[in-house]
């Protein structure tokens, strides 16, 4: 009795190998350009300064532009500001019955906001800071403010409207205030006024 036979197992061509994949640069040329390109042009504006114009406050060998002072109008945002006048070394504030003593000594800056913007505006007497002539920056005392200044520390002013406030900063006896820096808000970028 024969034994059945076995049938021969299927034949197979033989498989190519897989074609090797290009890398991403290669299958995506036109966007590796720009990339590069991309790449190099913030390179070469880093290198150049930021875009920094000679003239330009912090450029590099550029003498920096003389700050506006006082009666000066400037702007930021909404609100144009005239810095009338500043007194330092005052001791306290407000009347017989209601008084603010300063823990250093006060600094008074008197100013008037006109609303140069269509619509009606904030103004915040705490948005402003003082700043030495090292640099160092203060804030605004709100209770001196208030006390001092009752009622404009914090105002909507309308489009055409102005207001004139005094603000008070205590600060270190002895500091000499050198600039003031005005804000229509308290996010806004702000400008500065020399105090000369």
């Amino acid at each position: 009795m024969s034994q059945p036979q076995m049938p021969y197992p299927p034949h197979y061509p033989p498989v190519a190998p897989p074609a090797p994949k290009k890398n991403w640069f290669a299958r995506h040329k036109v966007l590796g350009v720009l990339g590069a390109l991309l790449l190099l042009i913030i390179v070469i504006a880093f290198a150049s300064g930021g875009g920094t114009k000679s003239g330009d406050d912090g450029g590099p060998g550029a003498e920096p532009k003389p700050k506006p002072g006082i009666g000066v109008p400037v702007r930021d945002g909404k609100f144009e500001f005239i810095v009338q006048s500043f007194e330092a070394g005052v001791p306290s504030v407000g009347a017989s019955y209601v008084t603010e003593e300063a823990q250093g000594q006060f600094v008074l800056v008197k100013l008037t906001v006109r609303n140069v913007g269509d619509r009606e505006q904030s103004f915040t007497m705490s948005a402003q800071k003082l700043l030495d002539g090292a640099g160092r920056q203060y804030s605004v005392d709100d209770m001196a403010t208030i006390t001092l200044d009752q009622g404009t520390a914090f105002e909507q002013v309308n489009p055409g409207n102005s207001v004139d406030a005094t603000i008070v900063f205590d600060v270190p006896a002895g500091t000499i205030p050198s600039q003031i820096e005005l804000h229509d808000s308290l996010f806004s970028g702000g400008t500065t006024v020399a105090l000369k």
